[in-house]
C-alpha cells in the first residue's frame, strides 16, 4: 500500500512532512518529520478505529506545547545531573532546561529538530535522517542519526542508528504517550513490566546511583497492576525500571491492558531499562487529537532506554559511543 506524504507544517524555515502508514490489519500511523513524532496511531476496535496516543491535529502546538508527545528524545534521553559531564579530561556544559538539570537533550534536542524522511513502500517504512553538528546543545562530536519506522500488521518497529567522528554520549528514546482506552486518564490501565529492580532517584529526579529491589514497593510491576493504590488514589510513576537480565529478546518486556479490555499493548526492546511515566506533570493548555484535553495522568510512557545520568554513574551501562562503537537500538510495539 502506498505511503501518503503531505506537508504538515513549517519550522524554522524547514518544511515538516507527514507520512501516513497503513497496514494490512487496518492499523494507521501518522509520523511527522519534526522530532520523528508519531502524531497519531489508530487501531481497529469494535465500531471503528481508536487513537491510542496523545498528539495534536495541527503542527502549530508542537513547538510550544508538546512535552515530547510521540517524539524521539536525545542526544541523551532523560536527565543529566548538573547539566554537565566530563569526558576524556574535558568538561562539557549543557543547557539546563529543567531546573539545574539537562533533560531529553535540551530545549533544542533531537525531538525539536526537523528530520528528513524517505519512504520505502516495499517495507511499509520511513527512514528519517538528521545531522547534529559538534557543539549542538553542548555535546561533542558530529553525529549522523537515522531512525527507521516500519509498520507491519499491528506492530510498529523503530530502529535507531548513529555514527560519530569522536567519543560522545548517545542515548535515544521514543516518547509515546499511550492511552488505550477512551477516558481522560490511564490510571485504570493494567501495567506489567519484567523488572525486579528500579533506579533510586534523588530530589532532582536524577539517580543516586543505587539500584533497589522493587519487591514490596509500588514499583513491583511483575504481576501487573493498575496505577491506583488500595484506596483508589492515583499513584505517580516517573521511575527507571531495570529490566531483568538474561531475558530473551523475543519476549516482551512490558504488557499493558486498557481499562475496557479492547486493546493490549506489548513492548519489545534491546535496552536495559524502561522509564515508566504516567503523565504526572502533564497539563497541556491546548486541545489534542479529537479535541481531547490532556491533563494529569492522561498518557502512559514506556520509554525503553539506557539508564538515566549514565555519564555520572560508571557502573551503569556505557552510553559513550565513538567511531569504533556506533550507536544502535531497536524497539517494537504491538497494539491490538
Amino acid at each position: 500500500m502506498a505511503i501518503a506524504v503531505s506537508t504538515f507544517g513549517e519550522y524554522q524555515g524547514k518544511r515538516v512532512d507527514q507520512f501516513h502508514l497503513v497496514s494490512d490489519t487496518g492499523v494507521e500511523v501518522d509520523i511527522i518529520g519534526y522530532g520523528v513524532t508519531v502524531r497519531d496511531w489508530r487501531v481497529p476496535v469494535a465500531g471503528g478505529l481508536r487513537s491510542v496516543v496523545l498528539g495534536f491535529e495541527t503542527f502549530e502546538p508542537y513547538p510550544v506545547h508538546s512535552p515530547h508527545l510521540g517524539s524521539l528524545a536525545g542526544r541523551v534521553a532523560n536527565r543529566i545531573k548538573g547539566a554537565s559531564f566530563k569526558l576524556e579530561r574535558t568538561t562539557y556544559t549543557l543547557p539546563a532546561n529543567e531546573g539545574g538539570v539537562h533533560l531529553h537533550g535540551g530545549s533544542e534536542g533531537l525531538g525539536r529538530q526537523v528530520w528528513q524522511g524517505e519512504t520505502d513502500e516495499a517495507n511499509n517504512s520511513v527512514r528519517f535522517t538528521h545531522f547534529s553538528p559538534a557543539g549542538a546543545m553542548g555535546y561533542p562530536g558530529n553525529v549522523n542519526f537515522e531512525a527507521f519506522y516500519r509498520l507491519s500488521g499491528n506492530r510498529l518497529r523503530l530502529e535507531l542508528r548513529a555514527t560519530t567522528d569522536t567519543a560522545t554520549p548517545i542515548s535515544l528514546v521514543q516518547h509515546q504517550y499511550f492511552n488505550l482506552g477512551t477516558g481522560a486518564d490511564v490510571l485504570d490501565h493494567t501495567v506489567q513490566v519484567n523488572s525486579s529492580a528500579y533506579i533510586e532517584l534523588g530530589d532532582d529526579l536524577c539517580p543516586t546511583g543505587a539500584i533497589l529491589p522493587s519487591a514490596g514497593t509500588q514499583y513491583d510491576l511483575r504481576s501487573g497492576r493498575t496505577m491506583r493504590d488500595a484506596d483508589g488514589a492515583p499513584i505517580a510513576y516517573d521511575i527507571g525500571m531495570v529490566l531483568d537480565s538474561g531475558r530473551r529478546f523475543s519476549d516482551p518486556v512490558a504488557t499493558v491492558s486498557g481499562p475496557d479490555a479492547a486493546l493490549t499493548l506489548k513492548l519489545w526492546t534491546d535496552r536495559p531499562g524502561v522509564q515508566v511515566y504516567n503523565g504526572v506533570s502533564t497539563d497541556i493548555a491546548v486541545p489534542g487529537l479529537g479535541g481531547r484535553r490532556y491533563g494529569k495522568h492522561s498518557g502512559l510512557c514506556l520509554e525503553d532506554q539506557a539508564f538515566p545520568d549514565a555519564v555520572h554513574n560508571p557502573h551503569f551501562p556505557n552510553i559513550i559511543h565513538s567511531p569504533e562503537r556506533p550507536y544502535s537500538h531497536w524497539c517494537e510495539f504491538e497494539i491490538g
